[in-house]
């Protein structure tokens, strides 16, 4: 049976790491990022993502060297993504030192950048970045652009069609759910991973250690959390070990 992966996702801004709350990114958590991810290092998290939510072309510069400095101690996969918008950007990132690439807007803005992304470095490099909201009139509908611009898609509809691309596992986060502490959107996560056939990665909302079983329990293949991790001390070593002791089958790494 395969394992349920816990994910540590940072998030930077002109290369600090920031907390995320419905989107929004204005506290700063740590000023060093390398800092950051030697912390999770060596608290045995199974993977790590870093996404860049910089807006100007020198954060996003910052962010392609920082990718390259941690990549070398980095000692688990490593996926990266924000402004991925052709073929040498991706190229740059995988030569940087990133294992996988996390795409979001191109999925809509440019599909067939996607399926050449898959099929010259693999789908299992390619992670799909799936945001999404609720709206008033049509319900949950898919957004991008750091949710600045909400989508006529179904997520359900739209993570089969981000499979057929070429994706290799999907990252779901609700816009609601993010940094609310109020843990995972589950009957969405439900419905998801019941109508696709690569992993879903449960992202957004963790407050309590119990929502990471919840989520494994309504069928991710991986639970990922970022504000939460920043501030409690041995943080994913205690989320694992929550997780073995309430049945999710996990890494024996990093338990304590």
């Amino acid at each position: 049976m395969l394992k349920t992966r816990l994910i540590a996702v940072i998030i930077l801004r002109d290369g600090q790491v920031v907390q995320s709350v419905k989107f929004k990114h204005t506290n700063v958590i740590h000023y060093d990022a390398f800092h950051a991810i030697e912390t999770f290092n060596r608290w045995s998290v199974d993977e790590i993502v870093f996404l860049d939510v910089s807006r100007e072309d020198k954060g996003r510069q910052l962010f392609t060297d920082i990718v390259q400095h941690v990549s070398k101690t980095c000692f688990v996969p490593l996926a990266v993504g924000g402004w991925i918008r052709n073929e040498d950007q991706a190229q740059q990132l995988l030569a940087k030192g990133a294992d996988k690439l996390v795409v979001n807007s191109i999925l809509h803005d440019d599909p067939d950048l996607v399926t050449r992304l898959s099929a010259r470095f693999g789908k299992q490099c390619i992670v799909g970045s799936m945001d999404y909201t609720h709206t008033e009139c049509s319900g949950a509908r898919v957004c991008i652009d750091r949710a600045r611009h909400v989508t006529n898609h179904d997520p359900v509809a739209w993570a089969r069609h981000a499979e057929s691309l070429g994706v290799g596992e999907i990252m779901l986060n609700c816009v609601e759910r993010d940094g609310n502490r109020k843990g995972y959107d589950l009957s969405m996560i439900k419905a998801v991973s019941e109508n696709i056939s690569i992993p879903l990665i449960a992202f957004g909302g963790v407050f309590r250690w119990k929502h990471l079983v919840e989520g494994a329990q309504a069928g991710a293949s991986a639970v990922a959390a970022a504000n939460i991790f920043h501030y409690t001390e041995h943080s994913t070593k205690h989320a694992k070990r929550h997780m073995a002791d309430h049945g999710i089958l996990v890494r024996q790494e990093g338990l304590i």
